[in-house]
């Protein structure tokens, strides 16, 4: 998904210019120059990483959980609260990987 951002933003860079060269020195140009001000450090934060990690984990749980129903394993809230309750990525994907051999969604959290 970055990948296809940074892509676009740099689409978006190159036409900002052919634009902006055919404004000249008008007031519109000051316009445009204001509204192409976009601070883009978001996307290098801490925060942005943390919420990337974050969105990693949700769909790692959402992994997890499918594959149980899909294998016709009950999932009780109990369970699906765990697991969607649970942010380390190395959890989530042991659980994943058990999720395609248990026989009781329980199992998961079993340690071996």
């Amino acid at each position: 998904m970055l990948e296809a951002l940074a892509t676009a933003l740099k689409t978006v860079d190159e036409e900002t210019a052919i634009i902006f060269s055919g404004l000249g020195n008008t007031p519109a140009a000051q316009i445009w120059r204001n509204l192409m001000a976009i601070d883009l450090s978001f996307f290098r934060s801490e925060s942005s990483q943390r919420l990337r990690a974050e969105g990693k984990a949700e769909g790692k749980a959402e992994a997890v959980v499918q594959v149980l129903e899909q294998r016709g394993i009950t999932v009780t809230d109990g369970v699906r609260a765990r697991i969607n309750g649970c942010a380390d990525a190395d959890t989530l994907a042991r659980w994943l990987a058990r999720a395609l051999a248990v026989e009781r969604a329980e199992e998961l959290f079993v340690d071996a």
